[in-house]
């Protein structure tokens, strides 16, 4: 599917998908109601790296990119996730400001300039872009790009696809939606039905439908980011004030240089909101020099000492704002806000002074809660924390809104991406019987209940949702608030878990951890008996009561408890999230207080894939046909319980093809000391393991090919620790780098077999052993490929410079490869050892075993309704002869560890005893 689109993006030098040209005149209707748009952000990231890497190869010099879309798009953030897989220059037309206040206006852009580096560049010269200073409204200098540096250039901006550019760009690219179209959903819930879309377009984008939206029709790939304002990379922050109640300061700040900012923050007011309307409903607009950023409204979590907010600013023109007051927003509160800021270590230190209020105030601000929390502790920062904005702490002076308002929700609604939706209302509560009250004069607060949302969402809104009914549950109910999130595997529930415990500072509980032993060596992972419901039980009625719970521990290498751990509710944790597949089971779900399922993320492109593969082939299967063969667990035993939950998320995201969720991979075959790589990890974080795995190609019956095995063709399937993860798509391979997702998905052995069913059949096998060495930022992986010469070392991290640092303190430059290990067994195998599918006649008498055995254990294991069936396995000599591996493979890695551990500290000690006697 991939290489088509591909091939159809650069076909006849790129020409667009449709013959006939729109309209380009300001009646035509809007590209927000007539584009057509072909792909998600994700994919559409995706499909703009491998176009660049096809062109790159068949054409010399440089290819030419351009990234267009109105302000709010995403465009830019597009440019830079491809410049960190790709390397290339990134030219930014907001350099090519002329100085005029508009930037959005044509004739503030230097076209001429812009044109003219862009040739030059194309023909092999140097060139000096400038660089334009906002404050000062004016170019203070240039950037010098040389033509070698790199084979890509990616302009970036609002007019990137005009017609002065477009016929020197190779690909070209349009990114609407975003914040562009928030703003737009909101302003129409605004204002009603009084004006049609196009109308609110040209008030508060006048130059969009005649300047910007005619050039987008000439894109070729034509992305629709529906990724709005979220907290799924929320901003944490501590405030107080300055000065202790004494008068002394709170902080002193180094002497090393500080950023010193300067903003005007206005808020307007809806022109049909009462004097009583919440400040949620209000647009912010932050001025900073020439340029104008909004947001829509006040929005936060407060939870304890934090204020949690989004990262929800879009630069816009002056003319969105004249358009706002002009449909009759009003300035209810404008205030001067000065900063003096350090920056280090993902974190933020702050000094902000608040005219209005005539006070500064100390901010300490990070993406991670605990290191926010971490950093004050060690600066000996202590408060007394504010947690209200300087919006309330202004309002507090004006008789502008009805202080009885809820102040403490700042934010009960979302704006749409694509349409308009109305507000979200407020959780609701109901009695045991099931009728409506209200919490706050109801006695018996032990049979209160959540009444459920009707809607679905997605997982943005979803997340917020969730947060909310927690400090909802927590203020009418008390602690403990036990939350249950449940859906099929790779749904991405495990990451909402994550993202809300990062914002509520709340302890996961992972379903996996109650295993049972004699389950888990059948591989029945999906299966609902496989979990000791007893144990989880008596831990949930613990953690009701106050008391200690010993959580298991469970050991996916040994397939075994490794021990317990102690949790214990209390007043700094008063919430636990529960997370599993069966965590909205009935057994399960009565324990708890609120019940949120996922559905979609990798689930369901598992389904795609497998539609894809069948349309290849010459035949076509529904979804529900797929679903029934490949996930017969889910259909009978899981989605049945999702229907019951509080809260229903539809999850959009695919960690496959995100750039968010990206590691970053150098491999090697030169040999590498253990010691060396030691040496390069945190001691106070190393973690080390050892791993026998085996990966199983499967690939449709009846896909042409041109004879060739190749990957791309495949779907892997990795049987790990006593597990199944399933990777559907070919990874990126840039440069020395391997992209690839952080993420496995784990899947049952139906699943497998029910691909078997389907037609997929068994073509590759490897047989592997892994030493793993990770610290937390850094993952060492040294394999032993069975019947290959020599082990490969994989550094793998999410910070690519680090990465790379890594690799050349090993003194790996030059020896990288971005070949799979299914290339190089079939690489190392002898022609006359290889039969058809390309493996030795031992490989396929072990695969063909595999086969049988998964085939034989998967039908038993969905066709299973009674729970007293006892039943032997066949796949029992497989895993224990895989387990016996596993476990001589941890006494050496045992043995290896204590030496080595011996080894460093007596070479640490002896460096430490000379520099003593020196």
């Amino acid at each position: 599917m991939d290489d088509d689109v591909v091939h159809r993006v650069l076909q006849e030098g790129g020409r667009d998908y449709y013959q006939e040209t729109p309209s380009t005149s300001s009646s035509s209707p809007s590209i927000l109601q007539s584009l057509p748009l072909h792909a998600s952000f994700d994919r559409g990231y995706y499909l703009l790296v491998k176009s660049i890497q096809e062109l790159r190869s068949k054409k010399e010099g440089i290819v030419a990119v351009g990234i267009g879309g109105p302000s709010g798009s995403g465009k830019s953030s597009l440019a830079e996730k491809v410049a960190s897989v790709i390397g290339c220059s990134v030219i930014s037309m907001e350099n090519y400001r002329t100085g005029a206040d508009e930037g959005n206006d044509l004739s503030s852009i230097d076209f001429d300039l812009l044109v003219q580096n862009l040739q030059d560049l194309l023909k092999g010269k140097d060139i000096l872009t400038p660089v334009f200073d906002f404050q000062q409204k004016r170019r203070i200098g240039t950037t010098e790009i040389k033509s070698t540096s790199f084979g890509v250039v990616i302009v970036d901006g609002t007019y990137a696809l005009h017609a002065r550019l477009r016929s020197l760009l190779d690909i070209r690219v349009a990114v609407v939606g975003g914040v562009h179209f928030s703003l737009l959903s909101k302003v129409k819930y605004d204002i009603g039905e009084s004006c049609s879309l196009d109308n609110l377009i040209d008030s508060i984008f006048p130059l969009f439908r005649k300047h910007i939206e005619p050039d987008l029709h000439h894109a070729q790939i034509r992305i629709n980011n529906s990724f709005g304002q979220s907290f799924r990379d929320s901003i944490y922050k501590l405030k107080c004030k300055s000065e202790s109640e004494s008068g002394q300061p709170v902080y002193s700040f180094p002497k090393k240089e500080a950023q010193i900012d300067n903003f005007i923050e206005m808020y307007l007011r809806p022109p049909s909101a009462s004097e009583e309307a919440r400040v949620n409903d209000w647009i912010k607009v932050r001025q900073s020099g020439i340029r104008y950023y909004l947001s829509l409204g006040d929005r936060r979590i407060v939870d304890k000492n934090f204020i949690i907010r989004p990262k929800a600013e879009f630069e816009v023109g002056r003319m969105t704002l004249g358009g706002l007051l002009a449909l009759g927003y009003n300035v209810v509160v404008s205030y001067k806000r000065a900063s003096k800021s350090i920056i280090y270590d993902n974190l933020s230190i702050s000094l902000e002074t608040i005219d209005t209020l005539s006070e500064t105030y100390l901010v300490l601000r990070g993406r991670d809660r605990k290191m926010v929390e971490a950093e004050a502790l060690r600066l000996g920062i202590t408060g007394p924390w504010i947690t209200r904005s300087y919006l309330e702490m202004i309002l507090d002076t004006k008789e502008l809104v009805n202080r009885d308002d809820d102040m403490s929700q700042p934010w009960t609604r979302s704006p749409t991406k694509s349409k308009v939706e109305p507000v979200l209302a407020p959780w609701q509560f109901i009695s045991s019987d099931g009728s409506s009250i209200d919490p706050s004069s109801f006695r018996d607060t032990n049979t209160l209940q959540l009444a459920p949302m009707p809607d679905s969402f997605d997982l943005d809104r979803g997340l917020l949702l969730a947060v909310q009914a927690i400090q909802a549950l927590l203020e009418h109910k008390g602690m403990p608030v036990i939350v249950g999130i449940g859906g099929p595997s790779g749904s991405g529930k495990t990451s909402l878990a994550r993202k809300m415990a990062n914002i509520v500072g709340c302890e996961v509980i992972s379903l996996e951890s109650y295993y049972k032993s004699e389950q888990s060596k059948d591989f029945k992972y999906d299966d609902f008996r496989s979990l000791d419901l007893p144990l989880l039980t008596k831990n949930i009625g613990d953690m009701r009561r106050g008391r200690k719970a010993k959580v298991p521990v469970f050991d996916l290498e040994s397939g075994a408890r490794s021990g317990f751990k102690e949790l214990e509710v209390s007043e700094d944790c008063g919430v636990v999230i529960i997370e599993g597949v069966y965590a909205l089971h009935p057994d399960i779900r009565k324990s708890l207080d609120l019940w949120v399922a996922v559905v979609g993320g990798v689930h369901s492109h598992l389904i795609s894939r497998v539609q894809r593969d069948k349309s290849k082939a010459g035949c076509f299967m529904s979804q529900n046909e797929i679903m029934t063969t490949v996930f017969p667990m889910f259909q009978l035993h899981i989605e049945p319980h999702l229907v019951h939950a509080h809260l229903k998320i539809r999850n959009d995201f695919d960690p496959v093809l995100s750039p968010e969720s990206s590691l970053f991979v150098l491999k090697s075959n030169k040999q590498v000391a253990y010691q060396d790589i030691l040496k390069l990890l945190d001691p106070k974080k190393i973690c080390s393991s050892a791993q026998n795995f085996i990966d199983i190609y499967l690939r449709l019956s009846g896909i042409p090919s041109n004879g060739q095995l190749t990957e791309s063709d495949c779907m892997r399937v990795r049987i790990c620790e006593g597990r199944f993860a399933l990777l559907i798509r070919e990874p990126i391979r840039e440069g020395d780098f391997i992209i690839q997702p952080k993420v496995d998905f784990d899947i049952s052995i139906s699943t497998v077999s029910g691909l078997l069913n389907l037609g997929y059949q068994a073509v590759a096998y490897i047989e592997a052993s892994a030493y793993i060495y990770q610290d937390g930022k850094l993952l060492m992986e040294v394999d032993h490929l069975q019947d290959v010469p020599g082990p490969y070392i994989q550094i793998k991290g999410a910070n690519k410079e680090v990465v790379v640092a890594a690799g050349s303190a090993l003194e790996l430059d030059g020896s990288y490869t971005t070949k799979s290990y299914l290339e190089i067994v079939l690489e190392k195998l002898p022609a006359s050892e290889r039969n058809s599918s390309g493996i030795n006649a031992q490989q396929a008498a072990r695969l063909q075993e595999l086969v049988e055995n998964i085939q034989s254990q998967g039908s038993s294991s969905s066709s299973e309704s009674s729970p007293s069936r006892e039943a032997i396995s066949p796949m029992e000599g497989v895993i224990e002869d895989m387990q016996s591996r596993i476990k001589r493979l941890e006494r050496w890695q045992a043995i290896n560890t204590v030496l080595w551990t011996f080894l460093m500290s007596a070479f640490v000690g002896y460096s430490l005893y000379q520099r003593k006697h020196q």
